[in-house]
């Protein structure tokens, strides 16, 4: 039973993804909404509504271990996996502009969500002050492009472009975007139940399940969105939806779940997953501030490393820690 969970959750998660941004593109661009705010709020919530969803799903009903996995475990996917996939199709070129701010952004919110990690607990404060620089963020970036036009903001245009329309009618878009967020919804909570059965038949900690196997599932709708978007050459697309995708869930999935219940960070995420994140965040930053773009070779690296953490994940951490650290 838990596996058909697992898969109609995934399914579900998916598809519901793929209609709730699909819909709501459609509606915002019924009520004439740019397509700057359509590619940074209406695409950017839309696909990462399944972390937010799980994440919230995981907290309320006491797997606090898969929130935070779940979280971490994305944004270690999306860099590795997700723009790995990518690259083996087509070379990842990065806009200086894009990475002098979102990335700038990125590696900022990623090192402060660390450090509010380290206190144990993230708790109201801790979720208040994520929430309060999301809006911050979003406010800063709709203010540049106004401004100055900035060029960073081509990359979260063309995520619009990217999405097709579903209907003229805004009655229908309202329609399918509601449809869309109850298979959402349903489908985090079959995951959610469906993973902590598996976690405790295996013996296996709920963060360990959270890290892998429904941090790739809530990252689906950004691997369909990078694949297609490398399929047409997109590569603009396929970096601002990562670059974005983690900034949103640091600030937009933990931050406002954290204001609802506290979100104890296990041990093991403690001491091994936030550095793993981390320094793939740099890693990926520093690449392409330095080459700019990014192949095959490296592609296929990234792939590998992330295959080594899914292995590690599975084999036990601790032991590997307690050998390196005593």
């Amino acid at each position: 039973m838990m596996y058909l969970q697992i898969a109609i959750g995934f399914m579900l998660l998916l598809g519901g993804a793929e209609f709730l941004v699909r819909g709501a593109v459609s509606m915002a661009r019924r009520l004439g909404i740019s397509p700057l705010v359509i590619g940074m709020v209406v695409v950017g919530f839309g696909t990462s509504a399944p972390e937010l969803v799980v994440t919230l799903d995981a907290a309320m009903s006491g797997s606090t271990g898969i929130a935070v996995g779940n979280i971490v475990g994305s944004n270690i996917a999306n860099i590795l996996l997700i723009l790995g996939a990518s690259g083996l199709l087509i070379p990842i070129v990065s806009d200086p502009a894009l990475i002098r701010r979102d990335g700038i952004i990125l590696a900022g919110a990623t090192t402060l969500f660390v450090i509010l990690c380290l206190f144990g607990v993230i708790g109201i404060v801790e979720g208040a002050i994520l929430t309060i620089l999301l809006f911050a963020f979003l406010g800063y970036s709709f203010w540049r492009e106004r401004a100055n036009k900035d060029p960073a903001a081509q990359a979260h245009i063309h995520e619009a472009e990217e999405v097709e329309t579903i209907t003229d009618s805004l009655w229908l878009s309202a329609l399918v975007t509601l449809g869309g967020l109850g298979c959402v919804v349903f489908g985090a909570d079959q995951l959610v139940e469906g993973g902590t059965t598996l976690a405790r038949s295996l013996g296996v900690a709920d963060e360990v399940i959270g890290l892998t196997m429904i941090a790739v599932g809530t990252s689906l709708p950004e691997l369909a969105t990078a694949i297609v978007a490398a399929y047409r050459r997109h590569a603009d697309v396929v970096l601002g939806n990562v670059l974005g995708s983690n900034i949103f869930n640091m600030m937009a999935v933990i931050g406002p779940v954290a204001l609802i219940t506290p979100l104890p960070v296990p041990d093991q995420i403690l001491r091994f997953d936030l550095w793993v994140m981390e320094a793939s965040t740099l890693a990926l930053l520093i690449l392409l501030a330095t080459r700019r773009s990014f192949g095959r070779v490296v592609a296929g690296s990234f792939v590998s490393l992330y295959l080594a953490y899914i292995v590690v994940q599975f084999y036990g951490v601790a032991p590997i820690l307690d050998a390196l650290f005593g």
